[in-house]
């Protein structure tokens, strides 16, 4: 899958109405963008989220989907316990996605926009 997510730190309201209208003028004329977006409110939310552990773990399961926590925990040689807590906070994000197959990761790119 080739999906495409850019997540969007700090900015204003403004800044985010302007994202769904361009998204709601590209919808309108039939056009698909094929990019996702996720908003956090601060630097400090999305470094809660975004460790480089939990990194570590979307890029293993974009390349290698898994059927559980306890398979997904196995494969990358870590603590259950730890796993699962990123696989709920990544899950909570809207960056992981859990069905009846298993675990996935399917962005195959993520950008980061910081406003300052």
């Amino acid at each position: 899958m080739n999906r495409k997510l850019d997540i969007h730190v700090g900015g204003d309201f403004d800044a985010m109405a302007k994202r769904v209208a361009e998204a709601w003028h590209l919808a309108e004329k039939g056009e698909v963008e094929g990019r996702e977006h996720l908003t956090f409110v601060s630097w400090d939310a999305l470094s809660k989220v975004m460790t480089a552990k939990r990194m570590e773990l979307l890029r293993h399961l974009h390349r290698n989907p898994a059927v559980s926590v306890a398979a997904l925990a196995r494969s990358l040689g870590r603590d259950y316990k730890r796993v699962h807590e990123d696989v709920e906070s990544l899950s909570a994000a809207g960056l992981i996605e859990r069905d009846e197959t298993g675990l996935h990761a399917e962005y195959a790119e993520i950008r980061t926009v910081i406003a300052l």
